[in-house]
C-alpha cells in the first residue's frame, strides 16, 4: 500500500485552483472572458505608466510656478543716473 503524504493547506488550495482554472477554460465563453481579462491587464499597465509620469509633470509645474513667481514679483526700482542737462542762459530765440 502506498502511503500518502499529508498535504498542507497551501498545496491543497493550489491544487483546487488548478482544477478550477481547468474547468473554467473548458466552459463555453471562457476565451472571451480570458480576452477581457487580458485587455483589462493591458489597460491597467498603461494607466500605471501614465500615473508614474504625473509625478514628473507635477515637479516641472512646481518649478515653473516658482520661476513665474520670481519673475512677476515687484522688483525694486533701479535708480537711473542721468547727466544733468545744461540750460542755456542766453535768451536766443
Amino acid at each position: 500500500m502506498a502511503v500518502r503524504e499529508p498535504k498542507d493547506l497551501l498545496t491543497m488550495l493550489a491544487d483546487r485552483g488548478e482544477e478550477a482554472i481547468q474547468r473554467l477554460s473548458d466552459a463555453p465563453g471562457a476565451d472571451r472572458l480570458l480576452g477581457a481579462a487580458q485587455a483589462l491587464r493591458d489597460r491597467m499597465d498603461e494607466m500605471q505608466k501614465r500615473i508614474r509620469g504625473i509625478d514628473a509633470l507635477e515637479k516641472r509645474v512646481a518649478e515653473l510656478e516658482q520661476k513665474v513667481e520670481a519673475l512677476s514679483a515687484p522688483s525694486t526700482p533701479k535708480r537711473t543716473t542721468s547727466t544733468p542737462r545744461k540750460t542755456s542762459s542766453s535768451g536766443s530765440a
